[in-house]
């Protein structure tokens, strides 16, 4: 990687921390989202004299959550730093988010002299132990030559393979370690990681078996996961099922592997999916999954799924293979390279003109629907609304919970890597960050953050940088003044009992955004909304929106928790 040219005055390293700047430099890095504190003062000063884009956040949360956002749409690492004990601690759940979601991070924490760890000295925490099992690798640095080395292992591990989160543990007196000339530490002309040696070619016979098996299929069936995503295989994926006339499906996070209104294309599986699409799982007889990683959110009850199938599953990772679904065809690779492997096979393709017109009268049938209240405004009407106002052409992030299923419904994608959600951990007030972290990497792009009124209160004082900034991030806050998806679980398994899931008093969002100096809307009425919402979204400044919507709006169809698949709830036919 070419290095930045740095002025004469900071050329030569002059402490660890200098070292630890100019190997950044080295990997690329143009921005890094942080908060500094004692133990990472003097990497902060290196940063000064060797000058980064360092972007202060309001918090460590806001920090990993904006990395992972920009790690998201760019498909390369976030960069994070952090100082020592709660510095470090505040960033644990966006690494284990980004562990489950396979998000390239790179995190360096600050940590206390290597002569005091384990005295419980001020700020010490012992966060290799914490994050040990949320990180792909982590390091603690003990020899301030080792420096270039680790740093160039890091970004390798954390951008391949399963990607994912590499940890840093930066002690104080490494970083201030001085330097002769003589003695300055190089970066290593080779990656040697004799114990990693991820698999990205597909073996061929499995190759083999897996065009045998599609050619002989009555029902196949694609499930194309965030592994499509990861691989910037959208290309390779969208002329394969169009090459064989296959029907295609998506996980949350897979959203954007295919064009959103695609022919081919049967929407989302899972808790929250379409009927078509959980059918097409039930009745398939061939199942192959690109890139997926069979979570329970999109499997329901395990003994019931895919009774009829045949699985063939890719996947870089082989600890997903058979972890939860036995595979019959098991193929270790990388979904580009599995399915440029496809490609260039010819083969005998599977009738599938009656599976295909099966799949296409069950969409009409059962399409998504809603009650309209002609009091209030419905979250799917908002949906539609933005997904009209921008013909799906925005990066759109959401947190989790009732917005995020609505969004991943009913906004109709474009392009990859335009979906920034948090899938397997669920992690609230992960949205705007992660908006903040996109936009920075998009400048260019429109960006949406979708969120809930309550995971929005969890990480609102990033508020700031739209306003140093002059990001022009959209907030768009469903506001039903409840935790939404909570409430909507004790209506329906618990009896209504609406215990802590309502939130009678909230914030004026309006007022919280002028006093960051960010404009805001407030959008009540149904007649008002599509007007106020094109305004704010077209515009080319920050905005936040405060779009109240129906507190008793539910999420359809639904699977419940221990059902199957084809065992959908608010299921109607049209």
């Amino acid at each position: 990687m070419q290095k930045q040219e740095v002025t004469e005055e900071v050329k030569k390293p002059r402490d660890g921390a200098d070292i630890l700047v100019q190997a950044l430099h080295d990997q690329g890095v143009d921005i890094i989202f942080g908060y500094p504190g004692g133990a990472v003062l003097q990497i902060y000063d290196a940063m000064y004299r060797n000058p980064i884009r360092h972007i202060l956040t309001r918090h460590e949360q806001g920090a990993i959550h904006a990395a992972e956002g920009y790690a998201r749409v760019t498909n390369k690492p976030g960069v994070v730093i952090a100082t020592s004990g709660p510095g470090a601690t505040n960033l644990v759940t966006g690494i284990a988010d980004a562990m489950i979601d396979s998000i390239p991070l790179v995190v360096f924490t600050g940590q206390v002299a290597t002569s005091v760890i384990g005295t419980d000295a001020f700020q010490e925490a012992d966060i290799m132990g914490i994050t040990t099992p949320i990180t792909k690798h982590n390091y603690q640095v003990q020899d301030v030559r080792d420096i270039p080395r680790i740093v160039q292992e890091a970004f390798h591990i954390a951008n391949t393979g399963r990607k994912g989160p590499v940890l840093i543990d930066f002690p104080k007196n490494v970083s201030q370690t001085l330097f002769t000339d003589g003695d300055m530490p190089e970066t290593p002309d080779e990656i040697y990681l004799p114990g990693y040696q991820p698999t990205y070619k597909p073996n061929y016979l499995q190759i083999q078996k897996a065009i045998q098996a599609i050619s002989l299929a009555k029902k196949p069936l694609v499930l194309a996961g965030a592994g499509v995503l990861f691989a910037d295989a959208r290309e390779e994926l969208t002329e394969f099922i169009e090459k064989y006339k296959l029907p295609v499906i998506n996980t949350l996070l897979g959203l954007g592997s295919i064009y959103g209104q695609h022919e081919l294309f049967y929407g989302m599986a899972g808790m929250h999916g379409t009927v078509t699409a959980n059918d097409a799982i039930t009745q398939c007889d061939l199942l192959i999954n690109i890139g997926a990683r069979f979570d329970d959110r999109l499997t329901g009850n395990l003994a019931t799924f895919a009774p009829n199938a045949k699985i063939i599953h890719i996947d870089i990772d082989p600890a997903e293979i058979g972890k939860n679904v036995p595979t019959d065809i098991p193929i270790v690779a990388d979904a580009k390279e599995a399915l440029k492997a496809l490609l260039k096979k010819e083969f005998d393709a599977p009738d599938t003109i009656a599976w295909l017109e099966y799949l296409d009268e069950q969409d009409k049938e059962f399409p998504l629907w809603y009650d309209e209240d002609p009091n209030e405004i419905m979250p799917q009407q908002a949906m539609e609304a933005i997904q009209k106002i921008t013909n799906g052409d925005a990066i759109v992030t959401t947190d989790v919970g009732q917005h995020q299923m609505f969004a991943a419904q009913y906004y109709k994608l474009n392009n990859p890597h335009d979906w920034v959600t948090s899938g397997g951990l669920g992690t609230m007030g992960f949205g705007f960050p992660a908006a903040i972290g996109a936009q920075f990497a998009k400048p260019e792009k429109k960006v949406i953050s979708i969120c809930g009124d309550a995971g929005f209160q969890m990480t609102a004082q990033e508020l700031a940088l739209l306003k140093e900034f002059n990001l022009p991030v959209k907030i768009v806050i469903l506001n039903n003044a409840c935790l939404g998806m909570v409430r909507q679980w004790q209506e329906t398994f618990y009896e209504e009992r609406y215990s802590q899931s309502l939130m009678p008093i909230q914030p004026d969002f309006v007022k919280l955004a002028d006093a960051y100096g960010v404009k805001g809307y407030l959008i009540e009425k149904l007649e008002d909304m599509e007007a106020t919402l094109t305004e704010a979204i077209n515009s080319d400044e920050p905005v936040l929106i405060d779009l109240r919507v129906k507190q008793q709006s539910s999420v359809y169809p639904m699977v419940a928790p221990g059902k199957g698949l084809h065992e959908m709830i608010g299921v109607k036919k049209l």
